[in-house]
């Protein structure tokens, strides 16, 4: 027994090795592209430069503090919020449903449904923000003629507080929504028929499947297309920001990741724009907490 153990420790030993020596190639992509911009970006908040000056001035706290008092900034996370729920109404709510509706309503042409939906997530989000640029031109694109058919005029959505914002988030959505709907169509689809079919010779309502049964039995998922909708659907929004707006009007089409870029490549404000990512960092790993501590507890982990 003791000769078992003696031999079956060393194998272990040099298991471990090799998992490590296959983690590297992981662990040096992290150092380099993650874990050292974010340093780097941490030591730039307290200097002040504008990535032409040979050197770099101190200013300590300054750079937070200016960006504190800018009202400029409170719009910007304002934008940003208005931004996070319309991106979870469309792409977190909305699919749900319409996963549920595909899978356990209707009966035909179902690969057909999932393929034209998830079409748009495979193509460039810049040519999407181009041809959406082109339907909706308020004054000769197909839609304004469309309304003008009918007497309505179109407004001129990229002018108008709100109006942009609502278009953006559209236009980001038709990126986000089809991955979002397949990740949550398989999970509804991989909850027990036996469950279903039961509530259904009990005639319970459809409403009533879905809240009761489909959505604790697909919360995990469901969890996860809700964190990374706010991620991804924060990244992706900078695509038809940059293209269609610039952030205007008076950065009403803003949002903090887009508005750290302008200050940085734009204003030149290297230390601004790093203070305003560690500040816009901070708030989404506090709202990743109060994630974890308050709607974690009431997800259901099948098996």
């Amino acid at each position: 027994m003791e000769a078992i153990q003696t031999f079956a420790k060393p194998k272990i030993i040099k298991d471990h090795w090799k998992a490590y020596l296959l983690l590297i190639p992981s662990l040096v992509t992290f150092v380099l592209f993650m874990f050292w911009p974010f340093l780097y970006t941490v030591y730039l908040s307290f200097f002040d430069w504008n990535m032409v000056s040979p050197t770099k001035e101190f200013v300590g706290l300054q750079n937070y503090i200016d960006v504190l008092k800018d009202p400029i900034t409170y719009k910007i996370f304002c934008n940003t919020l208005i931004y996070m729920a319309l991106l979870l109404i469309i792409n977190c709510a909305v699919p749900y449903v319409l996963a549920f509706v595909i899978d356990l309503v209707l009966s035909r042409f179902k690969n057909f449904y999932k393929g034209a939906i998830f079409l748009p997530s495979v193509i460039s989000l810049v040519v999407g923000s181009i041809l959406f640029t082109w339907l909706l031109n308020p004054v000769s694109g197909p839609v304004a003629i469309i309304l003008g058919w009918f007497g309505i005029e179109m407004p001129v959505w990229s002018k108008l507080d709100g109006w942009v914002i609502t278009v953006l988030s559209l236009i980001t959505s038709w990126k986000i929504f089809g991955y979002n709907f397949i990740i949550l169509f398989a999970s509804i689809n991989g909850i027990s028929r036996e469950v279903i079919e039961a509530a259904r010779l009990d005639d319970i309502p459809l409403w009533r499947i879905f809240f009761k049964i489909v959505l604790p039995m697909s919360s995990s998922t469901g969890i996860y297309v809700f964190i990374i909708t706010i991620a991804q659907g924060l990244q992706y929004v900078f695509t038809p920001i940059k293209v269609i707006t610039q952030g205007g009007p008076n950065y009403s089409s803003a949002n903090t990741i887009y508005h750290a870029y302008h200050e940085a490549f734009v204003l030149y404000r290297t230390g601004h724009s790093a203070a305003l990512s560690i500040l816009t960092m901070a708030i989404f790993l506090l709202l990743l907490i109060l994630e974890f501590k308050f709607v974690e507890r009431g997800i259901h982990y099948e098996n």
